[in-house]
């Protein structure tokens, strides 16, 4: 039996808010994975090292985690007004599939810098000092996200003081806005609301029947309060990680869920969409310890936010989700509004288990309906390595 060697492919390893992912221009794929379809979505796996059994992503790059399995590809745009293409594959750790259906609003932190770096910008839309405005087509979403890059003698500034809860060093800030973020979820008719109401009633089995925010922003996200399902809202990743039934319960939810939003047509189907949507708990503020040992104060925070991400509760916040809880927060009358203390606000500052985030939105009614013209918020983005990731030439 013949063995074919392996090939190179050029790529980025980079951090982008409180994840990290493998990045790659269009053109230095392999022909073959250039177009999306089965391999494509083989290469990338093989890429981050999934599926694997043991659930660690030891003969790839992938970290065992939701927020270290992912992928991004990014490609000059043709679409008028933007700069570049950016598409999000989320890589399922213990199951042999890439999911497409939604956006990582932390790596779009990375996307502008990359695409300066990558030569996908025209040199003349970079300034030797200042910020660089890059105008991101989100493809998975078809949403448009800017971002502002800082950039120092010509070249991105990754180096700062700007601190984000969840990631340990510093960097420079990279502040994003997302347009226009109510997602156009296909079975969801585009609607920022896909049942009408801002609360509902989510009967789920087993569960019981729990008031219920979904949101179609950022990401679809479906919003609890945490006392209806047995939390406090200050919950860190341990507290329900290695509870196998607490898992179980909110994959439940989830499913149900994403059902009563459109997203699914009957409930086998969740298991093929780990990515989207999002399910969260929301809580009044409260003191609680971070996961790193930083004390939050009640104080501190507009309210508690808590979000399962790929079955696990994530370790900080989702960008994408950060995107949701701005929006929500900014209406009045849904649970994450109401955690908030209710009334009309433009910005709210919540806890999550690695520390605090603030996220702005501007939200409008008009003719009973809403709608939010942009959720603002800064990460950070920075390149860990770069040069190119190896795969056996029959792995895709």
């Amino acid at each position: 039996m013949s063995q074919l060697p392996q090939i190179k492919i050029a790529a980025t390893y980079m951090r982008g808010g409180t994840s990290k992912g493998v990045f790659f221009r269009l053109q230095d794929l392999p022909e073959a994975a250039q177009q999306p379809g089965p391999a494509r979505d083989k290469l990338l796996m093989r890429v981050i090292g999934s599926p694997d059994p043991y659930g660690k992503q030891i003969d790839g790059m992938g970290g065992a985690t939701s927020s270290t399995s992912k992928t991004v590809i990014v490609a000059k745009s043709t679409r008028p007004g933007h700069d570049v293409d950016y598409l999000f594959g989320q890589v399922a750790i213990d199951k042999a599939f890439v999911d497409w259906s939604g956006n990582c609003g932390n790596l779009s932190a990375a996307v502008g810098p990359f695409a300066i770096s990558g030569g996908l910008i025209d040199p003349e839309r970079v300034p030797d000092n200042g910020v660089a405005t890059v105008r991101i087509w989100q493809a998975n979403i078809g949403k448009t996200i800017v971002a502002h890059v800082p950039i120092t003698n010509g070249l991105v500034q990754e180096t700062g003081d700007f601190e984000l809860d969840g990631v340990t060093f510093p960097a420079a800030e990279v502040q994003l806005e997302f347009l226009d973020p109510a997602a156009e979820e296909e079975g969801a008719g585009g609607a920022m609301f896909p049942t009408g109401n801002l609360v509902d009633d989510l009967d789920v089995p087993g569960v019981g029947t729990l008031k219920a925010t979904m949101i179609n922003a950022g990401i679809p996200t479906i919003f609890v309060n945490a006392e209806a399902i047995g939390y406090t809202g200050t919950e860190l990743q341990d507290a329900i990680n290695s509870d196998a039934s607490a898992l179980e319960k909110f994959e439940t939810l989830r499913a149900h869920g994403a059902l009563r939003m459109g997203l699914i047509k009957d409930l086998d189907e969740i298991a093929t969409r780990q990515h989207t949507p999002k399910i969260a708990f929301v809580a009044k503020p409260a003191d609680y310890t971070a996961s790193s040992g930083k004390r939050v104060q009640a104080g501190d925070v507009d309210l508690l936010v808590r979000a399962m991400s790929m079955g696990k509760l994530h370790h900080a916040m989702m960008g994408t989700a950060a995107v949701a809880i701005g929006t929500a927060a900014a209406i009045p009358g849904t649970l994450v509004n109401l955690a908030a203390g209710g009334g009309e606000r433009n910005a709210v500052r919540f806890g999550h288990p690695s520390g605090t985030l603030r996220v702005g939105a501007e939200a409008n009614q008009q003719d009973g309906q809403w709608s939010v013209t942009k959720a603002i918020m800064s990460r950070s983005a920075r390149v860990l390595m770069e040069g190119w990731v190896r795969v056996p030439g029959d792995a895709f």
